[in-house]
C-alpha cells in the first residue's frame, strides 16, 4: 500500500495550473501545501486546508516547483572537447565539424563507459532539480554504435531520441546520399525499437531540408515522432519542416523569419530554446520575447553535450534566458517545466496538480524568482521523483 505525504508551510507553490492561486500561468499558490500519494500528486492548495496524511514535511517557508523537464540533451558520448572550447574562447568560431571529435571517442568507448558517463550527468542534473530528461544518440553514426547508445539510454529514460542524422558519418563524408540511405534503412530498423523520437540536425554542414524530410518521414513510418534541430546557426528550412511534419519540438530557433514565427504560433510544435549553446559559443541569443509575444509555446532546455553546451544545469539556463533572451522569471520557470513537458507531449509532468507525477523540488529560497535572481547559487535543497525523495 502507498503512503501519503503532505509538504506544508510552502511560501510559494508553482503548480502551472492557471485555475489555481493567482490565476497566472504559474498558478502560484501562497502559504501552500501539496499532498503526495504514491507516485502522484493527490492535492494542492492552501496549507490550512490540507487533508490528513501519513507523513508530513515542513517546507520551512521555502518555494516548491515542479521538477524541471530537460527536453533536449546529448548524454551518450565518450571523451570531452576541452581543447576545442579553450580554442573557441580564444577567438575561433564554432562549427558543426567538432562533432567528429566526439564521434571518434564515442566509438572507442565501451558500453560501461557510456553508461557511467550518462549516470554521472543524470545524477548531476537531479541534484539541480531535473526529474525528467530526454537524451539522444548521434555520436556513433554506425548502426551498431547508434543502437547501443539507445539501448543504454532506454535503461534510464522513456524519452529516447534516435539522432543518427547528427552529421554525415566521417567515412561517408563524400557520399551524403549513401549515409541518408543508411540512416533511413538499416540504422533506423536497428534503432527504432529503442527510441520514442527521431531527430535531425537540419543545418549547413549537416543535412539540408530534403535530407531532413527523408529522415523524419522514414522515422514516422517506423512509429517514431519527429523533433528537429532547426535554424541554429543560420536561416533555413528547419522550422517550416518541423511544422509541416507536426514535430513535437523545433530546437534552437535562433535565426527565424516572420513566417517561421507565424508557423510556430499556429502549430502544436514547441520552440525549444537552448541558451547554454549560445553562452558556450558566444553566438547570437534566440529572441524568446518575439516568440512568446507571437503566441509560440516555448521550452527551455540545457542541450547538455560535450561540444557546444556542456552544462546539465537548468537553473543556469533559466538565469540566462531571463538575462539575455527577454524572458521574465515566471516565463523562464514555466518554459523549463510545463514548456519542457509540452515539448515531450506529456501532461503528466511539469505541473503539480492532482493526477500528475509527484516530481517536484524544494528551493532554499522563498520564491521561484530566486533561480534567476541568484544565478550560480545551488538553491535546490530537496527533490522528489515519482513521489520518493531522491535529494
Amino acid at each position: 500500500m502507498s503512503s501519503s505525504t503532505v509538504i506544508t508551510n510552502i511560501a510559494a507553490l508553482v503548480t502551472n495550473d492557471p485555475s489555481l492561486g493567482d490565476n497566472s500561468p504559474l498558478g502560484l499558490v501562497r502559504d501552500a501545501a501539496v499532498v503526495i500519494d504514491g507516485d502522484r500528486v493527490a492535492w494542492t492548495g492552501e496549507s490550512s486546508k490540507a487533508p490528513a496524511t501519513d507523513n508530513r514535511v515542513d517546507a520551512g517557508g521555502r518555494a516548491v516547483l515542479p521538477g524541471f523537464v530537460d527536453s533536449h540533451s546529448h548524454l551518450l558520448f565518450g571523451g570531452d572537447r576541452t581543447e576545442e572550447f579553450n580554442a573557441r574562447m580564444s577567438g575561433r568560431p564554432y562549427s558543426a565539424g567538432g562533432i567528429r571529435t566526439t564521434v571518434a571517442a564515442t566509438r572507442a568507448a565501451s558500453d560501461a563507459e557510456l553508461e557511467a558517463g550518462l549516470t554521472r550527468y543524470l545524477e548531476e542534473a537531479l541534484r539541480q532539480g531535473t526529474t525528467t530528461f530526454e537524451t539522444k544518440s548521434g555520436y556513433g553514426l554506425t548502426t551498431a554504435d547508434e543502437s547501443r547508445a539507445l539501448r543504454v539510454a532506454a535503461r534510464h529514460t522513456d524519452e529516447v531520441t534516435f539522432l543518427g542524422a547528427h552529421i554525415v558519418a566521417p567515412e561517408l563524408a563524400d557520399d551524403p546520399a549513401a549515409y541518408v540511405a543508411l540512416v533511413t534503412g538499416e540504422m533506423l530498423d536497428a534503432c527504432a525499437p529503442h527510441a520514442r523520437w527521431i531527430d535531425v540536425f537540419c543545418e549547413k554542414g549537416a543535412f539540408d531540408g530534403d535530407q531532413a524530410r527523408a529522415v523524419l518521414t522514414a522515422g514516422k513510418a517506423k512509429g517514431l515522432h519527429p523533433r528537429i534541430h532547426a535554424n541554429q546557426l543560420s536561416y533555413g528550412p528547419g522550422v517550416q519542416l518541423a511544422v509541416e511534419l507536426d514535430a513535437a519540438s523545433a530546437d534552437h530557433c535562433t535565426h527565424l523569419t516572420d513566417a517561421d514565427v507565424d508557423a510556430l504560433a499556429n502549430s502544436h510544435t514547441v520552440a525549444t530554446l537552448l541558451p547554454g549553446a549560445e553562452f558556450s559559443t558566444r553566438a547570437e541569443w534566440p529572441d524568446a520575447r518575439r516568440l512568446i509575444d507571437a503566441g509560440v509555446t516555448v521550452a527551455l532546455s540545457t542541450d547538455c553535450n560535450p561540444g557546444s553546451s556542456f552544462t546539465s544545469s537548468v537553473p543556469f539556463c533559466v538565469a540566462l534566458a531571463v538575462r539575455d533572451m527577454g524572458m521574465t522569471p515566471d516565463e523562464a520557470v514555466w518554459s523549463a517545466t510545463a514548456g519542457g513537458a509540452a515539448a515531450l507531449r506529456r501532461d503528466d509532468i511539469g505541473r503539480l496538480t492532482p493526477g500528475a507525477y509527484a516530481d517536484l523540488m524544494l528551493l532554499d529560497a522563498p520564491s521561484h524568482v530566486h533561480l534567476a535572481y541568484r544565478p550560480g547559487v545551488p538553491l535546490v535543497s530537496g527533490v522528489w521523483r515519482r513521489g520518493a525523495r531522491v535529494v
